[in-house]
């Protein structure tokens, strides 16, 4: 584990399919020492050192252990960054903690959720403290979305 200073981007779900396949993009563009600093985060740090191994990503990317039964890892976490990129669903089970910590300290957050009932909970729920910290809350920002945006279109 790392002792970091403030992040530009953590990849919660670094562990995962889609949160892999965002890491490994990430350390494409950026690597270490880029315009951004970024972070792999999850449940396990042995799957994450598995995953940042198996990608080829510099050991000197930060790795946060965090679970989402975790109130204070997951507001560690989030204070540490300026960017929370979520792929850990089914986010009604697992992502309403995540987004009140993020709505209460100001730090930006994104998923790719396509749980419309959901969201308009988090909506009703932090709204006001999201407005209030300055954080904003960006739910389906990527492809669970696209399949109803089409539909929409």
């Amino acid at each position: 584990m790392t002792d970091y200073t403030k992040l530009d981007i953590v990849v919660y779900g670094a562990t995962g399919f889609t949160g892999r396949l965002i890491c490994e993009h990430l350390n494409r563009l950026y690597g270490v020492g880029g315009d951004y600093k970024w972070a792999m985060a999850g449940r396990s740090l042995s799957k994450l050192e598995q995953i940042r191994d198996e990608l080829a990503i510099d050991p000197n990317i930060p790795l946060i252990v965090a679970d989402t039964s975790d109130t204070k890892a997951l507001e560690k976490m989030v204070l540490s960054t300026k960017v929370l990129l979520s792929t850990v669903g089914p986010y009604r089970i697992y992502g309403s903690d995540v987004v009140k910590a993020c709505a209460y300290s100001g730090t930006d957050y994104l998923d790719l959720c396509g749980e419309p009932l959901w969201m308009k909970e988090m909506i009703e729920k932090y709204d006001d403290a999201a407005k209030s910290s300055g954080a904003r809350i960006v739910f389906s920002c990527g492809f669970d979305s696209i399949p109803f945006e089409m539909g929409v279109f």
